[in-house]
């Protein structure tokens, strides 16, 4: 850190400080001349935009073009910049000093406070005003009152101006009064006028809606007797077709059925099925036990004649 002791900076050759010179405010100009803030030259020339005026859309957009091309270019630029191949497992990449003459590089660059005593600036005596020499002769010329102006006469020019200025504006006001308030009535009209045009296209509106949704109303309901007309010829036309078709279909269909056994008399089928096969059961039982009592009675005699064959 710099101890020097002073309150403006040090400069070659100064002796004294300058009054016009502040420590932190901008510099005081004694000539409009040398102030820079003034404007030199024609300023009819020069096109200051106000604050509030749009900027250009088609310059807005080329600037972004361009801005967007600068960019494209630059990330072109970087892509193509030749890089170093990706480390190896195991390594990774570190910044080396490649100058000639190395040097230690620290965290923390060394510092050493130096301190120096200078005197203080004197103040600068005020410098005393210019004041020209005098030439020339003097001399006197006595003017009395009323000689060179008289109020009264130069003063009834500018009054009457005053007075025109004054009575044309009240004219103006009073004109534009009375055109204002014509405006007004003439837009209240307008309004009235508008708002009976207004009434009358509602209710034009709301009258063919009405037309509307009573027209498809009507064309839904003759759609809906429409459809229910030709639903109805249908199901005659095909009741028509299935009776002309079923009256020659039923008897063939009842007689093929008779045919197969699937219209039968449940007695008959009962005594069929049931009581037949039981009674030939039975028959047959009887018949076996007929034939049975047959053969052991022939088998008897058999006996009997073979034991008096050989007695006899």
């Amino acid at each position: 850190s710099s101890g020097i002791n002073a309150e403006w900076p040090l400069r070659p050759g100064m002796k004294f400080r300058d009054p016009y010179q502040t420590t932190n405010g901008p510099a005081l100009y004694g000539n409009i001349m040398y102030d820079r803030r003034i404007v030199r030259g024609n300023t009819y020339a020069q096109h200051i935009l106000p604050a509030t005026v749009q900027p250009d859309p088609i310059e807005v957009q080329r600037q972004a073009e361009a801005r967007r091309r600068i960019l494209a270019r630059k990330r072109a630029t970087d892509q193509l910049r030749p890089r170093s191949a990706e480390p190896v497992e195991g390594r990774k990449h570190i910044d080396v000093q490649t100058e000639l003459y190395l040097e230690e590089i620290k965290d923390r660059v060394e510092e050493a406070d130096v301190e120096c005593q200078t005197d203080a600036f004197l103040d600068r005596p005020p410098t005393p005003l210019f004041v020209p020499a005098k030439t020339g002769v003097d001399n006197v010329t006595q003017i009395l009152d009323g000689e060179l102006f008289d109020f009264d006469i130069e003063v009834k020019p500018i009054l009457e101006v005053l007075v025109g200025k004054t009575i044309e504006q009240a004219l103006m006001e009073v004109m534009e009064e009375e055109e204002l308030a014509n405006l007004r009535a003439q837009q209240r009209q307008f309004e009235e006028l508008r708002h009976a045009e207004l009434v009358e296209t509602q209710r034009l509106e709301e009258q063919e809606r009405r037309h509307c949704e009573e027209k498809q109303r009507r064309m839904a309901q003759q759609r809906e007797v429409l459809s229910i007309e030709a639903e109805t010829a249908r199901k005659i036309a095909a009741r028509a077709f299935a009776q002309n078709y079923l009256s020659d279909l039923v008897p063939s269909v009842f007689g093929a059925l008779s045919e197969n056994g699937y219209f039968y008399d449940p007695v008959a089928k009962d005594v069929e099925g049931n009581f037949v096969p039981w009674l030939l059961s039975r028959v047959k039982e009887n018949m076996g036990h007929v034939l049975l009592s047959r053969v052991m009675v022939d088998e008897l005699i058999r006996a009997v004649c073979d034991k008096r064959i050989p007695q006899a």
